[in-house]
């Protein structure tokens, strides 16, 4: 004889280790097989029980299947609601049993009983499969006109499951719907509604039939809005809100695109905003739902304001859960209206403080998106006031939306300089390259801001040389327009300075491979910007040792920069050649005709195939050599030949002399 179900589950529980409960487990499963091989009818209901306890704890009992079926084929309700509820937890819709428990299912949903017509379309709903789904199919929308309220609302609820496994039978379905949204049952009315929106989303062709149903559905949830205390329905003083949150989820698709059904909706969103309280979470969830629909559908000016003005409400609200669902709404929602989005940005700017780093995000996202040109200078503050205390893996992108952000709604090029120079002076080795390449095409497109700049620079550099994208920027406007320093300004600066400053940067331990190249750079072009100045110094000579002091370098870049500038500098190269290669480099053309571009590359395509489709006629090579001496001869007649090293150097270079001699 097998024990109870609440002995089974006492002596579980006493069992102190997980073998002792294997064990244990063990030899009840035995007995229960034993108990179904021999057929015992009386105790099959009790196998069941614990065989569902058995399965919770995660071992299997899927010998268990077939009794199932057998408990459900018994007219016993008891029974019955057994073998479904074992149904439903030991078989899914992949296992081929399932195949017999059609028929049983077929006589269920016709039973005379509501209640075994409940469990048949509960246990359908859950392990339809696509072959049970569409033979079952008939039944039930013969039962969603059922008289009891009871068996409608399964029906409509396995209606959902039947259009998710049949799409194709949808519109067998839709002609009982209108009757069901007469219902006064919330059971009824909720679960029809969410059989609506099943429709809506597998078919969008099937919005325009419901939409002759709109002013009802309006109607429904006005009646819930305004009516009084009702016990059966009242959650905290609302009535019924998960029946008015799926309402207006149906609102939102019905009113998509058609403004006529946005206009018979706009009364009834504003009488649920303005008069659902959001003391608590279901008014809070009430109202994010009629914002959603608000923002989703064509409505008035008047009523997103409002929508947005509850999500600003949301933001004053000390439960991180709600601030958080706010922040993410109003970042969706502001390129609809941002206009009202702009007045609640302090309280947007205030939740980059808050002590939770999900706030800080969604507030540090929206902050990003309300920026504009009128509001940068304020914006940008907030967030390079962020800037020093914000999280480490969030610093680098919070500098590159800054610079992103100053870079395209900078009212002057100073204010641009001046916050590109604040950010690089606090982010450090935080900032990408391209940050620091647009900073000098902005110096070299400004030439009112060069002057200006080249002292900020050199006095933020004096500072701090650890930085080493603020040592690159400051180091490449020196070099570039270091003769700016000495002319103009109030700083009693002197070439020396400079030298000294590049030495110690050349020397420091911090500076990069790519720091000193630009030194390097900076310095051969120092020498030709402060030529008046080295001429009665020595600051020559100070700049060839620090060539020298690198043209042994490990590096190869730098070992080759520092022998070509030494050469540079030395003086064999003609000066005004020396004057046109460091000149100040002129800014890169912007906003080109991109057609004209194309056209050309198109025809240097078609130039290079029709060199390759027509080669040159003799076929052969001799003919281009043969060609060489006689064109050199004509050429040569009139001219000496010439030389571009000798053209460089200014220096005369003899032509090398054939000497039958052996070089060693």
């Amino acid at each position: 004889m097998t024990i109870k179900l609440r002995e089974l589950i006492k002596t579980v529980r006493q069992c102190k280790t997980a073998a002792k409960e294997r064990t244990k487990i063990a030899k009840e499963c035995a007995i229960i097989r034993t108990s179904f091989k021999e057929n015992q009818e009386q105790y099959r209901h009790r196998n069941i029980a614990k065989l569902l306890f058995i399965h919770m704890l995660g071992y299997p009992t899927h010998f268990g299947q077939m009794e199932c079926l057998k408990l459900i084929a018994t007219n016993s309700f008891r029974n019955k609601r057994m073998g479904y509820l074992g149904l439903m937890l030991l078989l899914d819709e992949r296992q081929e049993v399932l195949m017999l428990v059609t028929n049983s299912l077929q006589n269920d949903l016709n039973h005379r009983s509501p209640h075994v017509q409940g469990l048949a379309l509960c246990s359908l709903a859950n392990i339809a499969s696509e072959g049970m789904a569409r033979d079952l199919a008939p039944d039930v929308i013969k039962l969603l006109g059922s008289h009891y309220p009871y068996v409608k609302k399964k029906a409509a609820l396995c209606a959902v499951k039947i259009l998710r496994k049949c799409p194709e039978l949808l519109d067998q379905f839709v002609p009982k719907i209108k009757p069901l949204l007469v219902e006064r049952n919330h059971g009824v009315l909720i679960t029809t509604v969410t059989l609506i929106i099943e429709m809506c989303n597998i078919d969008n062709s099937v919005i325009e039939h419901f939409r002759k149903f709109v002013q009802h559905i309006v109607k429904i949830l006005k009646s819930l809005v305004l009516s009084g205390y009702a016990p059966e329905h009242d959650v905290n003083g609302i009535t019924d809100p998960f029946l008015q949150v799926k309402v207006l989820r149906l609102m939102r698709l019905l009113a998509n695109n058609s403004q006529e059904a946005t206009d018979a909706m706009n009364d009834i969103l504003a009488q649920v905003a303005t008069n659902t309280e959001n003391v608590r979470n279901v008014g809070n969830a009430i109202l994010y739902e009629c914002v959603q629909t608000i923002m989703s559908i064509p409505s008035a000016t008047g009523l997103r304001v409002l929508a947005i003005n509850i999500l600003g409400r949301f933001l004053l609200n000390k439960d991180n859960n709600i601030r958080y669902v706010a922040l993410n709404t109003l970042h969706r929602v502001v390129s609809i209206d941002q206009q009202a989005v702009q007045r609640h940005r302090k309280t947007v700017v205030a939740c980059l403080k808050d002590h939770d780093i999900s706030i800080r995000k969604r507030a540090l996202d929206l902050t990003y998106a309300l920026v504009n040109t009128q509001n940068i200078k304020d914006l940008v503050k907030e967030l390079i006031g962020y800037l020093r205390s914000a999280d480490l893996e969030f610093r680098s992108d919070i500098v590159a939306r800054i610079c992103m952000l100053t870079e395209n709604h900078a009212p002057s090029p100073k204010w641009h300089f001046d916050t590109i120079l604040k950010v690089i002076q606090m982010a450090g080795n935080y900032i990408q390259p391209d940050v620091i390449a647009n900073t000098i095409q902005l110096l070299l497109q400004t030439p009112d801001l060069q002057n200006y700049a080249v002292h900020k620079l050199f006095a933020a550099l004096s500072n701090d040389i650890l930085k080493q994208p603020l040592t690159q920027l400051a180091v490449w406007s020196v070099g570039e327009f270091g003769d700016l320093i000495l002319t103009t300004g109030k700083l009693n600066i002197q070439p020396k300075d400079i030298i000294n400053l590049f030495d110690k940067i050349l020397k420091s331990p911090a500076s990069s491979l790519v720091t000193r190249e630009i030194v390097l750079t900076a310095l051969v072009k120092l020498h030709q910007r402060l030529s008046e100045y080295i001429e009665d110094s020595d600051l020559h000579e100070d700049i060839l040792s620090e060539f020298d002091l690198l043209r042994s370098s490990l590096s190869v870049e730098l070992q080759q920069r520092s022998c070509e500038y030494y050469v540079m500098v030395s003086g064999i190269i003609n000066p005004s050649k020396l004057a046109e290669v460091l000149d100040i480099i002129p800014p890169l053309e912007t906003g080109g005709n991109e057609e004209e571009e194309e056209e050309e590359e198109y025809e240097e395509e078609a130039e290079i195939e029709e060199q390759y489709n027509n080669p040159n006629p003799s076929g052969s090579l001799l003919t281009l050599i043969d060609n060489g001496p006689a064109n050199n001869n004509n050429n040569n007649n009139n001219k000496e030949p010439t030389n571009l090293l000798n053209d460089l150097l200014s220096t005369p270079v003899q032509n090398p002399v054939n000497n039958n001699s052996t070089f060693w």
